[in-house]
């Protein structure tokens, strides 16, 4: 299973793939996971991610936090 989280204009969204089907979870200031509905399809790569993200929620994107980009942390 791949699994990514990115910064997407301040807010971090873990997107992992399950076989074909990418799921998608918002990551709370308490480190707990909620469910996102977001429908990425599954030709989409992990190197194309940050640009389908930006595609789908630019319009939240402020002046302080204008980007997306991906957040790599340790593995266990």
């Amino acid at each position: 299973m791949e699994k990514y989280r990115f910064n997407v204009f301040g807010d971090i969204l873990a997107v992992e793939r399950h076989g074909p089907v990418w799921r998608c979870f918002a990551i709370g200031y308490d480190g707990k996971r909620g469910p996102v509905d977001l429908a990425i399809p599954p030709e989409v790569s992990h190197a194309e991610l940050p640009q389908y993200l930006y595609d789908i929620y630019h319009e939240q994107a402020v002046m302080s936090d204008a980007d997306i980009f991906e957040i790599t942390w340790p593995s266990p």
